[in-house]
This record gives C-alpha cells, sequence and structure tokens, in this order.
C-alpha cells in the first residue's frame, strides 16, 4: 500500500501555525485583511470564495467580500482594484477567476499592487520566482512543495515529471522543483512518447485537466504520485487527472482526489496573506 499524502491533515496543521502566527501579530497591533472579489455568481467559484472566508475567520484574517453583477464592466473592477491598492487597512487583494468573458482577465492581474498579489498570478511574482528573488508563490504550486515537504519526501536530485505547463500550476511548479534542487522535465500534450517521460519521473505532477488520464503505464515503480485534477465522473463523484486505484497498486506515496492538493490552496494563499501583512 502506497503512503496515502493527507493534503487535509497538512492544509490544517499550517492553518493552526497561521492561526498563532495571526494572534501574536494582534497583540502588536497588526491586523490583516484580504479583499476577495468575485465577479458574477459562477457556483464553483462562489464555494470557493466561501472557502476562502471560513479560513480567514479560521485563522483571525478580516476579510472585506466584494460580489460584483456579471455585466460589472472592466473599467468598474480596475477602479475596485485601484481603490484597494491605496489602502492601508487591506493587505492581500485576491479576483476569483475565471472573470466574465467581456473582462480581460490579464489586466485584472496586472492591475493589483504585487505588495498585495497573495495569488502570485502578477507577472512581476512569476518573474521573481523565475530568478529567485522573494516575491509570492502561486498557492497550488506552493502548497505540493509544503506536502511533499511534510510528508518526508526529498526532492534534491529526484527526477522530477510535470504534466501541464499552465501559467497557475505547471509552470510555477516547475520552477519551485528546480528551487529545490530537483531534475525537472515539463511534459504536455503535445510531448512525444508521453509514457516513456513519465516513467522516468520519482515525481510525477500531474495537472492535465483530464479525468482518469494517468494510469500504472504512466507511472515507475515507487515513485511519488501528485494529482491537482479535479472532475465529477459519471456518478457526479469527484476524481483527479490520475485514475489513483490503478496508479495506487505502483506507486510509493499518492495524493487522494478530494482531499489532497486542494485543501493545500487555501493554506498557502492563508500564509501568503499573512507574509504580505508582515512585509507592509
Amino acid at each position: 500500500m502506497p503512503q496515502i499524502i493527507d493534503g487535509k491533515a497538512i492544509s490544517t496543521a499550517i492553518k493552526e501555525e497561521l492561526k498563532i502566527e495571526v494572534g501574536k501579530l494582534k497583540e502588536e497591533h497588526i491586523h490583516i485583511c484580504l479583499a476577495v472579489i468575485q465577479v458574477g455568481n459562477d457556483p464553483a467559484s462562489s464555494v470557493y470564495v466561501g472557502n476562502k472566508k471560513k479560513a480567514c475567520a479560521y485563522i483571525g484574517i478580516d476579510s472585506q467580500s466584494y460580489e460584483l453583477p456579471e455585466e460589472t464592466t472592466q473599467e468598474e473592477l480596475l477602479k475596485l482594484i485601484r481603490d484597494l491598492n491605496e489602502k492601508k487597512e487591506v493587505n492581500g487583494i485576491l479576483v476569483q477567476l475565471p472573470l466574465p468573458k467581456h473582462i480581460d482577465e490579464d489586466e485584472v492581474i496586472r492591475a493589483i499592487d504585487p505588495k498585495k498579489d497573495v495569488d502570485g498570478f502578477h507577472p512581476q511574482s512569476v518573474g521573481a520566482l523565475c530568478i529567485g528573488q522573494p516575491g509570492f508563490v502561486s498557492c497550488t504550486p506552493a502548497g505540493i512543495i509544503q506536502l511533499l515537504k511534510r510528508s518526508g519526501i526529498e526532492i534534491a536530485a529526484k527526477e522530477c515529471v510535470v504534466i501541464g505547463r499552465s501559467n497557475i500550476v505547471g509552470k510555477p511548479m516547475a520552477l519551485l522543483l528546480l528551487r529545490e534542487n530537483g531534475t525537472v522535465t515539463v511534459a504536455h500534450s503535445r510531448t512525444k512518447d508521453l509514457k516513456e517521460v513519465t516513467k522516468r519521473a520519482d515525481i510525477l505532477i500531474v495537472a492535465v485537466g483530464r479525468p482518469k488520464m494517468i494510469t500504472k503505464e504512466y507511472v515507475k515503480e515507487g515513485a511519488v504520485v501528485i494529482d491537482v485534477g479535479i472532475h465529477r465522473n459519471e456518478n457526479n463523484k469527484l476524481c483527479g487527472d490520475v485514475d489513483y486505484d490503478d496508479v495506487a497498486s505502483v506507486c510509493s506515496a499518492i495524493t487522494p482526489v478530494p482531499g489532497g492538493v486542494g485543501p493545500m490552496t487555501i493554506a498557502m494563499l492563508m500564509h501568503n496573506c499573512v507574509e504580505a501583512g508582515k512585509a507592509q
């Protein structure tokens, strides 16, 4: 049986540590505040926003919520972001994606002050990560590094393969693994002989966006498998990009879906908020 990497337990431990830290900051009269903006009422986005507010309340971070109608214009949204950039009491700004089609996501992300970019999506944050300078790191990849470290999995000198090259997961994931001295390959939909590439991996991180695509044929005996995907199957049950039951028979450690990577994203967002508050 592989080691099951419990994202719920690890994220709870991180939130407990942050709760203590926020309590100490309050004693020094430092209050931390996250502003969350949601445009429209996409059901999945509403669930995520609700979870973020709950996490803030648990840790002791203040949260301001801006729920804007679907027809909000890009200029109205940009004006709100500019106002929040100026507000001293707001330490972090998060715009829930996806945005309605008529709004340019890139322009919205670029409008956030990099010192308040707790999602780690601003080009300045990404650039800092590329050249190894301090800055906010995208929450899902940062969470995966914590999952590995806190599960006693060594990254240095390991062969790491990331399937997926998105700006939010794939690319920053590769950079973080490099920072930890892993040897990194990024594979994607155009990679030739994908199974040959993935079978070299000591650590395989799957962010491909296709349910149960990765079976044991893709996985080296004894590899560590991290599943970033989240989908609903034909029975409306949550599943990942990895065929869990099939892959569990060959790997040494694996993240479940749900309860693996998902809870870590919010824990790392809270971590970024606390860091933003301390820096400001």
